[in-house]
């Protein structure tokens, strides 16, 4: 299994439990609360999304990753396109950062 594979299955899992919140407002929303641990941008994401969530998560000292393209991200949380999503689950976020290392 790659390592793509794994933190789709992972993002999924969190999708199907309720810890993900998908798209620029709710991500920011669970960001700024304090509910997100751990920010996903698609690859594709639009220059502005990416600087805003980069800049966002370096203020709220949370890891950011990107991950895919807007088609791929939306599908592992079973919506449409998504550019950004929040896992909020501390256990499922770390297994994806640690797929990243």
């Amino acid at each position: 299994m790659t390592k793509e594979e794994r933190i789709r299955g992972y993002v999924g899992l969190a999708a199907k439990g309720g810890k993900v919140v998908s798209g620029e407002f709710s991500t920011e929303k669970a960001v700024k609360s304090g509910r997100a641990s751990l920010v996903i941008l698609a690859a594709d994401a639009s220059e502005n999304t990416k600087k805003k969530f980069t800049n966002m998560c370096e203020f709220y000292e949370l890891p950011c990753l990107e991950f895919g393209d807007r088609e791929q991200l939306g599908q592992a949380v079973g919506k449409e396109f998504r550019a950004s999503i929040a896992i909020l689950d501390p256990k499922l976020a770390a297994a994806v950062l640690k797929l990243e290392e």
